[in-house]
């Protein structure tokens, strides 16, 4: 069988780990990179607000390589587009033929997606797509995946900081998708299956914070805690 030479979209998230691990478990795909875009000016993940540490020790305990794609702070859409599609080609000349998403139902994202791969020959892999969020949630917590929630939407303070567990969709408000996967919040994963080691990290303090909202002219507010 001929392997899908492919990247994997790494956040660090729980998503991102568990479509991780089904695709580790598919002979069809060699996973050559972990890819994930970092804020150049802090060193920490993108919109997660992890530091560059932390993600460098989950690479290494999964033993796949990192791949850095170094944003500025805020980048304007072109800016990202052009950064993406000459980081993309570079892959592509190393043999990389698809890229491998954990998105589960936005489908503007997943056309985005596609459209800007498809442009430069390269397929969009999305091994979640449109499964149940509960039942993902369920199904990450019942492997042994441990998770911790990094970054809240502004009145979800009370989860930011809180590892995941059976008891964490009984307790998200009424409208608040199971996996965050309208942007409520965000996670960082410390120990699970495909780790070969848990990742060592301390709990540091929790700040808010406010950014432009992609509708309209009013800001958007984010809390983060930060792991360190």
């Amino acid at each position: 069988m001929k392997k899908q030479i492919s990247v994997f979209n790494w956040s660090g998230g729980k998503d991102s780990t568990l479509a991780l691990h089904h695709i580790l478990q598919d002979e069809s795909f060699d996973v050559r990179y972990l890819l994930t875009t970092v804020n150049d000016a802090f060193n920490r993940v993108s919109m997660h607000g992890v530091r560059e540490s932390l993600l460098i020790a989950q690479a290494k305990s999964i033993d796949i390589p990192l791949y850095q794609i170094r944003l500025p702070e805020s980048p304007e859409m072109k800016v990202y587009e052009d950064h993406m599609h000459r980081h993309l080609m570079q892959l592509k000349s190393e043999g990389i033929t698809h890229s491998i998403f954990g998105d589960i139902f936005l489908e503007d994202l997943k056309a985005y997606r596609e459209a800007k791969l498809s442009e430069i020959g390269l397929g969009a892999v999305f091994p979640l797509w449109k499964r149940d969020t509960t039942a993902i949630l369920k199904e990450f917590i019942g492997l042994g995946y441990k998770t911790i929630v990094v970054c809240a939407k502004e009145g979800l303070e009370d989860f930011c900081g809180r590892v995941i567990d059976e008891t964490f969709i009984a307790d998200l408000p009424t409208g608040i998708d199971p996996c965050g996967e309208n942007g409520e919040f965000h996670t960082f994963v410390f120990d699970g299956p495909i780790f070969k080691q848990p990742i060592d990290f301390t709990i540091g303090e929790k700040v808010f914070r406010t950014y432009p909202s992609p509708v309209g002219d009013a800001l958007a507010g984010y809390w983060y805690i930060d792991l360190i």
